[in-house]
Order: C-alpha cells, then sequence, then structure tokens
C-alpha cells in the first residue's frame, strides 16, 4: 500500500514541530495512521504542556485490519495518559479510504457552504499530522479520478494525501508531514505546488543529511523532509529551516530564510528552494551569475531513446558487423566515453531499419547520466562523447543517459567539452543538490538549469584535451574564468564544501563507524585543527578549545549555525567518539578549569604528516 511505519524518534520530532498545542480544545487527523505512532507522539506532547487543552479529539483513518488492533490499543494508552492529566479524550477510528472519504467530506463541505446555518464539518481539525503512503497511482484509476474532483492533479499517492488533509483542516490549523522530498520542484508536482501554497504558509522545514536513515528499518532511499505549515493565506516573513544527520540526531542546524526566497512570488512553477545555510545561500548568489538557458545557447537536452529491455531482440554482447555502439552509464569514464567495456550489459545494437530512430549520428555531445544516490560523491556526473574515437555513421544512447544536442544534432568538440567542464563542477553539483530532492537527474532538471554564455562555454573548452581535468582544477578554471571579475561575497562556498568534504575523507581514512562520518564530526576536526576553508593543511595548529569556542568557529568560518541548546550533543556524539579514538586528549595540562580539547599528540606529528 506504499506504508512505511514511522520510527518513534521520526514521530517525536514531528510532533514537536507544532506551535499552537494550549488550544481550549484540540481535534487532531492522522490520514494514515498505521499503528499510531504519530498520533501517540502528539498526544504526549499535548500532555506535556503547562497549560493543558480541555478536551482532544483525535480522527485516525487505516485500512489495513493487521494494524488496526494495535491501533485500538494505542489509542486507549492515549486516552489513559490524557485522563492522567485531565483532559477530555475521545477518538474514532475510520475504517475507510482516507481519499474517498476526504472527498466526500469537502462535497458536503460545499454543499454546506450555501447554508449559512449548516455546520461544515468538513473543515473539523485544528491540527494534521501525516506519513502518507508513498505509491505512484495510474492516471486513470479511481483515487485519480477522485482527486481530480478536488482540483488536483498528481501522479503520486502522497501529495493526494497532503492536499485533501490540508482541505480538512480549520483556518489557522497547523499541519506538520514527513514526505518524500520531490514534490519541490519538478513538472509532476506542479499542480499540487500551486494548490497546497495557495492556502497553507510554510513555517518550518527539517531537513536530515542521510537520506538512509529517517526511515532505516524499510531501507528507504527517497530522501525526506519534515514540513510544518499554517492554513493561512498570509505568508510568513521568514521560515526557518533545521538540519539534522537524523531523527535521533538533536544537533539542529538552523537558518532563518525569507519566504520570497523559499517560494518566488514570479515562479510560475512555484518551486520551493530549500536553503539550509549561509554556505547554501553563497551557491545560490554564485549560480545567479549564469543567466543563459539551454534556448539561449541554441541547446537542448534529451533522453537516451534505446530502452535496452523493448529492444532486446537487436542488443548484442559485443560489437559486430552491422552494429554501432551502445553507450550505457557504465561507460562514462574520467570525462569521456570508455568503449567498449568488459561488461553484462550488451554493447551494440544492431542497426537496420526496425532500429533506425533509436540511433542517432555519430557527432559530438555531452552525456549525463540520469540516475544517482544522495550518498554518491557527485549527483551530476557528464562526459564527452567525442565521435573522433568512433568509427561508425550512428550511436545509441541507453535510456539511462541524457545527451546535450543542437537540434538533433551534435555539437562542436570545444563546446561539448566546456558544457562537461561546467555541469562537472563542485558550483552545479552543490546547487543541484540543494534543489533536487529526488535520485534522477532528469532532462527537465537540467533544462531549468542556468548555463554560462556561449562564449564562456566555448573559452571553458579550449584548454582541455584528451585528459579531461579533476575536479580541484575544474572548480578552478570556474572561479578563476567565470567568477573571479564578480562582485561577490569574500567566502567562496566551493572551497568551504571541498574542505569539509577533505575533512570527511580524513576521518574516513582513521577508520571512524558511519555514526561520526558526517558534517558535524567533519566540522569539529576542522575546529580542533583551526583550519578555515581556504587554509593550506600547512597551516593547521591544535589550540586547547571548548565545545562553545567549536560551535563559534563553525558558524564564523563554515556558515553553519547550530542551535545554542545542542552543543551537548557535539560533545555526546562527536568529541567522546574522537576521545575513545585517542585522536584528542582532555585537558592534557591538568589545570582544574572547564574542559578543554587537544589533538593528541599533534605537534609530535604534524612535521610527518604535512
Amino acid at each position: 500500500m506504499g506504508q512505511f511505519l514511522t520510527p518513534a524518534s521520526v514521530a517525536q520530532l514531528m510532533a514537536g514541530m507544532f506551535n499552537r498545542l494550549d488550544l481550549p480544545e484540540i481535534s487532531l487527523l492522522d490520514a494514515g495512521a498505521r499503528i499510531g505512532s504519530l498520533l501517540a507522539a502528539f498526544v504526549a506532547k499535548v500532555c506535556q504542556q503547562r497549560k493543558h487543552t480541555s478536551s482532544l479529539r483525535v480522527v485516525a483513518y487505516e485500512i489495513d485490519p493487521f494494524l488496526i488492533g494495535y491501533l485500538h490499543q494505542t489509542l486507549e494508552l492515549c486516552k489513559r495518559e490524557c485522563e492522567d492529566v485531565g483532559i477530555s479524550f475521545n477518538y474514532e477510528i475510520r475504517e475507510t479510504d482516507f481519499i474517498e472519504d476526504a472527498v466526500r467530506l469537502l462535497r458536503v463541505g460545499l454543499l454546506n457552504s450555501a447554508m449559512p446555518t449548516a455546520v461544515n464539518y468538513a473543515t473539523e481539525f485544528t491540527h494534521a499530522i501525516l506519513n502518507p503512503p508513498y505509491l505512484k497511482i495510474n492516471a486513470h484509476s479511481q483515487v485519480r479520478e477522485l482527486l481530480r474532483s478536488i482540483g488536483l492533479e498528481t501522479s503520486n499517492l502522497y501529495t493526494g494525501f497532503m492536499a485533501a488533509t490540508a482541505q480538512l483542516l480549520k483556518p489557522s490549523g497547523e499541519f506538520v508531514a514527513i514526505t518524500p522530498r520531490s514534490f519541490c520542484n519538478g513538472p509532476y508536482f506542479r499542480d499540487f505546488r500551486k494548490m497546497f501554497l495557495e492556502t497553507m504558509a510554510l513555517q518550518q522545514v527539517h531537513l536530515f543529511e542521510s537520506r538512509q536513515e529517517a526511515f532505516s528499518d524499510d531501507d528507504v532511499l527517497q530522501e525526506t523532509i519534515i514540513i510544518q505549515a499554517t492554513k493561512q493565506r498570509q505568508k510568513s516573513s521568514n521560515v526557518i529551516i533545521n538540519t539534522s544527520f537524523d531523527a535521533n540526531d538533536d544537533l539542529f542546524m538552523s537558518h532563518s530564510l525569507p519566504y520570497t526566497e523559499l517560494v518566488h512570488p514570479d515562479d510560475l512553477e512555484q518551486f520551493i528552494h530549500i536553503i539550509p545555510d549561509k554556505i547554501s545561500q553563497q551557491i545560490v548568489q554564485r549560480m545567479e551569475l549564469f543567466t543563459c538557458t539551454l534556448k539561449d545557447l541554441g541547446l537542448t537536452v534529451s533522453t537516451g531513446r534505446v530502452v535496452d529491455f523493448r529492444a532486446k531482440d537487436y542488443l548484442r554482447t559485443n560489437p559486430e558487423n552491422n552494429t554501432v555502439p551502445l553507450i550505457y552509464p557504465l561507460n562514462l569514464s574520467n570525462g569521456y566515453v570508455e568503449y567498449p567495456k568488459i561488461t553484462k550489459k550488451p554493447q551494440a545494437i544492431v542497426h537496420i531499419k526496425e532500429t533506425a530512430n533509436l540511433l542517432i549520428q555519430n557527432e559530438h555531445y555531452v552525456l549525463c547520466k540520469r540516475f544517482s544516490s544522495k550518498e554518491e560523491k557527485r549527483r551530476v556526473v557528464a562526459v564527452v562523447y567525442d565521435a573522433n574515437q568512433f568509427n561508425y555513421a550512428y550511436v545509441g544512447f541507453e535510456n539511462h543517459l541524457n545527451y546535450f544536442h543542437k537540434n538533433g544534432r551534435g555539437l562542436s568538440i570545444t563546446l561539448a567539452r566546456g558544457l562537461a567542464v561546467y555541469l562537472n563542477s563542485t558550483l552545479v553539483d552543490a546547487f543541484f543538490r540543494l534543489f533536487n530532492g529526488h535520485t534522477q537527474v532528469n532532462a527537465t532538471d537540467l533544462r531549468k538549469l542556468k548555463y554560462p554564455n556561449l562564449s564562456q562555454l566555448l573559452s571553458l573548452g579550449t584548454g582541455i584535451k584528451e585528459q579531461f581535468p579533476s575536479l580541484r582544477e575544474i572548480d578552478e578554471l570556474i572561479e578563476n574564468q567565470l567568477l573571479s571579475m564578480s562582485n561577490l561575497s569574500e567566502n567562496n562556498p566551493i572551497a568551504t564544501k571541498s574542505r569539509i568534504d577533505e575533512a570527511l575523507q580524513i576521518l574516513t581514512q582513521l577508520g571512524f563507524p558511519r555514526g561520526q562520518l558526517n558534517e558535524r564530526s567533519a566540522l569539529t576536526l576542522l575546529a580542533l585543527l583551526n583550519l578555515k576553508p581556504t587554509d593550506s593543511w600547512q597551516l593547521a595548529i591544535s589550540p586547547l578549545m571548548g565545545i562553545t569556542p567549536m560551535m563559534d568557529f563553525m558558524d564564523q568560518h563554515y556558515g553553519k549555525t547550530y542551535k545554542p541548546n545542542t552543543r551537548e550533543t557535539v560533545r555526546r556524539q562527536t568529541v567522546h567518539q574522537f576521545l575513545d579514538a585517542a585522536l584528542i586528549v582532555a585537558n592534557p595540562d591538568n589545570l582544574s578549569r572547564p574542559i578543554k580539547y587537544l589533538l593528541q599528540a599533534y605537534q609530535r606529528e604534524k612535521k610527518q604528516t604535512s
């Protein structure tokens, strides 16, 4: 059914995001309750308030008969908890499809709206908490038709649940949901964004550094976020963006973002731009210097035409007579195409009348992978397809590739190299990760990207030969050729991001477990070395430093502002592990004062390691 049970840590985090839990009467909607983890966390939070509500009503939807028994038990426990603190509690489990019932209620509400004395039971909820099912829905299915009847065209059930839940809220009602991030951009969810943002005002967004941890028991790789919104047309001046490694991590990085930067007022697509920190803002600032679209450049990007399972009768393991190359993502290597390659994938396709429409002329192109994961080092991976390396008239690009072309024909080799350099830059990769929450790099995403002008791309490509530049060399080219004359802030976000990545690599090589291989640990190491983003590693020193100065260092030099009350997490989840691994020592001079830390044996090893 596309359902994933909510871990307790996630449920507690979500319940803590509500602002108005002291209303005299609270009515809560849980549209996909399962065993009741979310509503239980909400009830616990209400019971902990100094000023208690007098009445709490819960409506829980669940259609899985196996889970309903557990849901009854959870709600009975909630009732007992409320009685202990003097809150009147009642609940209703609706064993019916939520979308069907929501549409029915909303239709009744529309009828009642014409009758001034009628009670509108459709919008009866002051609060809603939601972990909606994640499931694609067929264009001709009943649920698709039901959603169309309330004005929503969408391809996934989770946005249907979100839209219907929002419509069932009272004015000023609060909404907290954990969902895939994919609704924030792309054409598939345009209608949903317009509907949701018209009636709901986003107040908070919570991001997770790790895609895997929020639903680790279910191996969910979709990037998830938590949003908190209020049912009102008036938007807040700012939205709070919080980030943590996972739901168990109480070290929150917090960033206040103007609403107009989150959703640009003149953006017809209503993309939601989630910018979590100062470094990300600087990345956006740099990308705004590039104003060209692919159309301006006379280029376009398309998805590879060969869907291998549909063309399997024409595929060959190795090149033969009457075949042409078939290029897969695995052929992309070090900026160019490695062909043929020893692999289980076929490396050739027969060139006959039946395959003619699957092939394109053997000319220069730029190829880009369509699929990657957040944990991969690069989200955007592009290479040059150099036609001079292939003695064929045509070539086939497999469907998991995008290819850049000019009206169906190739590019000049210089332009192809310049475009590939730009796409492979840390700047583009970091920008893309900010606004792309799904696992794909679609042609649509690449069309939305802004590019340098034609002369700048040609200039980038002029010095590139058979040896494609390294990432460090690419970033230097971007900085020196495209950004050096720009009026930018002093801080260089690419240097900052690269330095954090380098610190992470060191912790990995030192053998730290996955729990410490995160941005928090990398920043702690850099603080203990007093190493700023543009400093050479040889300039590292080892000052005695406490937790608060470490966090001040992260804020001042790396733009990472953590909530002041989370410093204990740095001590508990990073510094203690550094102590256990003998990477650092506490108060090495044995003086009686608040604990400060020093990198173990740093001075002795510095000369060798530098």
